[in-house]
């Protein structure tokens, strides 16, 4: 069997839009829609992308599943500046999703990736469901689903979020789940699949609702792995919480790696988690951190989560 190191990470507002260099007037900087060159504009915010590059190399990942990311020429300009180049992620791919702030889910791999599906034309998914399958080798491969559900987020009603967007996040779920069925079956455990990514809730009620992804993540076909680590270091995303609404600061579990049952039975590994980019409020998460952290500038909001899968 191949291993292959299997991540996610929502690397929090991976953009380079809008930060163009002194004396450089936009509209000249627009080639054929948007030229992305050094002489242009700078990445947004390098010290931040600085820490996001060292949150994913600690992962030591093969593939990576990324959300929040602007676009293409982004995500592999990053790659290239910070990550050491093509060398450390060959593969990549994003498609341009619906997002009104024109974030995106990717993939960056050093497997090569042999197919990609969208669904946003389904019109349900506030990002997309990128359906990507890789060729890891030996004839095998390995079929991802990386998400990124609709944000807890309501600005209208900024006390009552989780309740007013839960049914939106509750028919993403729905659809990933049918997308999967459709493509591998009823039995769809028997094959080698991941469904990954910000699913923006956690299993807990709370704020006057329920979780809105249940129907997903204990689905008997998948294994939600990050339930293999004790109770208390199953967070990956920290929240200071909103003193105007009376809510506590948070760890949760909003990301997630759900294995089919055929690779969660072979793949015995714990996952694990890279919370040494978080702000230092989040106690919970240690003291160690990554030189150039501080309480505003951060890796991510999110932990990035990672474990390697016999494929």
């Amino acid at each position: 069997m191949t291993t292959v190191r299997i991540g996610t990470f929502n690397c929090e507002n991976l953009f380079a839009r809008f930060r163009f260099q002194s004396n450089v007037k936009p509209e000249n900087a627009v080639k054929d829609g948007w030229d992305v060159n050094q002489t242009a504009f700078d990445v947004l915010n390098a010290t931040e992308k600085k820490l996001t590059a060292a949150a994913i190399k600690a992962m030591k990942a093969d593939v990576v599943a990324l959300q929040e990311v602007e676009n293409l020429e982004v995500l592999r300009r990053f790659r290239n500046d910070f990550l050491g180049g093509s060398k450390s992620f060959p593969h990549s791919i994003l498609i341009d999703g619906p997002d009104p702030r024109r974030i995106d889910v990717a993939v960056l791999s050093k497997f090569p990736i042999v197919h990609a599906r969208s669904y946003q034309h389904l019109g349900v998914f506030s990002r997309d469901c990128l359906e990507v399958d890789l060729d890891v080798g030996g004839g095998k491969a390995l079929t991802l689903f990386v998400q990124h559900f609709k944000s807890m987020l309501d600005k209208e009603h900024p006390c009552e979020g989780r309740k007013r967007t839960r049914d939106r996040r509750a028919d993403q779920a729905a659809a990933v789940k049918k997308i999967v069925k459709d493509r591998f079956g009823a039995q769809a455990g028997k094959k080698p699949f991941v469904v990954l990514g910000d699913f923006n809730d956690y299993r807990e009620a709370d704020q006057g609702t329920t979780s809105a992804i249940k129907s997903l993540v204990d689905w008997d076909q998948i294994e939600d792995v990050i339930g293999r680590l004790p109770g208390a270091e199953r967070w990956t995303h920290y929240w200071e919480g909103n003193k105007k609404c009376h809510l506590p600061e948070a760890y949760r579990q909003l990301d997630y790696l759900l294995l089919s049952k055929s690779l969660a039975n072979v793949s015995n590994a714990l996952p694990e988690l890279v919370r040494k980019g978080l702000t230092p409020k989040a106690t919970q998460a240690g003291t160690s951190r990554f030189a150039g952290v501080t309480a505003k500038t951060v890796a991510s909001d999110h932990c990035p989560v990672v474990m390697g899968i016999a494929v």
